[in-house]
């Protein structure tokens, strides 16, 4: 980093620097404590906290989300503290570091600590989930087409090995209405289903399932269920305790805005007893399910460290509130989007049926193309999707976004839509 670029970040926000060996950021000012109705000079301050230059505007949050700069500054202090001195008695307090983060895990998701396993990311969650499950020949797993493949492939594999079946629930489109979802579940369950899978909000369009009301009717009849939160976990207000699922699953790169390789698994207390550790090593968890879930060997406790000080800064905002303000954004970008002629819109138009995940068709345009371009001459980062499938780009709007970015967009899709890539 050259001493212009170093001015550049320091400009962000009136920030401060701090110092770290090797490297500067800039502080962030302190975050004003959330007024009753955010105001765009509220959400500007948020978008100081984050390191990402100004003229950035990242909408791909489904995928990697960036870590603020607070988190930032706690894993490189914690990674320096410890190869400073990588002793065992120095080392004590990273343990202590990795159960504080445990305990703000089981408050964000509102269970208990002995509840948590703090894994990689969800797609460790949800294989820890399908082997540790003791299916056998005969019995039955449902899952919805939409799944993420660590929440479908895995399974598919799996059936292969130990022989029970899996079922799809077909997924239409657009979202059909969670009563739809509630019912084909329902007809699809027989006396051999043991396991319903499905993911909270899929990646592919942004469609939200009942999650509450697919664990409640799986839970009348004894069947166990993994809600995939990779898409939910840090983006709404998720309640765990009132969902009731035996197992969700999340991770911190996405919604979150935490380190990368952190991870969440819940297991609920009555699930324990019917799921088996598939990995034993030292160094496991101090509570609960995590001393026989948590056993991964060496861990990196500063990144796990940080991981809290992510979640810290979301509760410091207000989850309800991120989840509102990331709602917002998604409905503006959805509005300017369906006045652009030709762009063919996969996401449900009912706001109650999606949150942040916004896919579309831009016409005839080729996607990978028009994504470069959005990258490349207007510095907007997206996603693409590929096949027969519902194809297209995606935009996944999150808190450290703003109305600028959201309006940008719109306007850089209308112009592409006009002028070809």
């Amino acid at each position: 980093m050259n001493r212009r670029d170093f001015a550049r970040l320091l400009a962000i926000g009136g920030a401060a620097p701090f110092l770290t060996p090797g490297s500067a950021w800039p502080r962030p000012a302190d975050l004003p404590p959330t007024p009753s109705s955010p105001d765009e000079r509220f959400w500007a301050a948020v978008r100081d906290q984050f390191v990402m230059p100004p003229g950035l505007t990242m909408l791909n949050a489904a995928n990697l989300c960036p870590s603020s700069a607070p988190v930032l500054e706690t894993m490189y202090r914690m990674t320096k503290d410890m190869d400073q001195d990588p002793s065992q008695d120095n080392r004590v307090k990273l343990g202590d570091g990795r159960e504080a983060t445990r305990t703000l895990l089981a408050e964000f998701l509102r269970v208990s600590p002995e509840e948590v396993v703090i894994t990689r990311n969800t797609s460790e969650s949800n294989n820890l989930v399908s082997t540790g499950i003791d299916l056998k020949p005969g019995d039955e797993v449902l899952l919805t087409a939409d799944n993420h493949p660590s929440n479908h492939t895995a399974w598919q594999e799996k059936a292969k090995r130990f022989g029970f079946t899996v079922r799809d629930v077909p997924v239409p489109n657009p979202h059909p209405g969670f009563d739809y979802y509630v019912d084909a579940f329902r007809k699809m369950i027989t006396p051999q289903t043991k396991v319903i899978a499905f993911t909270h909000l899929t990646s592919t369009v942004g469609d939200l399932f009942p999650a509450k009301d697919l664990c409640r009717m799986a839970r009348e009849r004894g069947i166990l269920t993994l809600v995939d939160g990779a898409q939910t976990f840090g983006l709404m207000d998720v309640d765990l305790s009132d969902m009731q699922p035996d197992f969700y699953s999340g991770s911190a790169h996405k919604w979150p805005c935490g380190p990368k390789e952190n991870g969440v698994l819940y297991i609920s207390r009555t699930a324990q007893p019917k799921i088996w550790a598939s990995i034993f090593s030292a160094y496991p968890g101090r509570v609960g399910v995590s001393r026989t879930f948590e056993g991964f060997g060496q861990r990196d406790e500063p990144a796990m460290m940080a991981f809290g000080e992510a979640l810290k800064l979301q509760t410091r905002i207000g989850r309800a509130v991120i989840e509102k303000r990331s709602r917002e954004l998604t409905q503006a970008l959805l509005a300017g989007l369906r006045k652009i002629d030709g762009v063919k819109i996969w996401t449900s138009p009912e706001p109650s049926r999606t949150v942040a995940v916004v896919s579309l068709q831009p016409g005839s345009l080729d996607v990978r193309k028009l994504s470069t371009a959005l990258y490349q001459k207007e510095r907007i980062g997206c996603a693409t999707r590929g096949g027969q499938d519902r194809p297209g780009v995606r935009f996944s709007p999150h808190f450290y976004n703003t109305h600028t970015d959201i309006e940008r967009t719109v306007a850089a899709v209308r112009k592409y839509m006009s002028t070809g890539v």
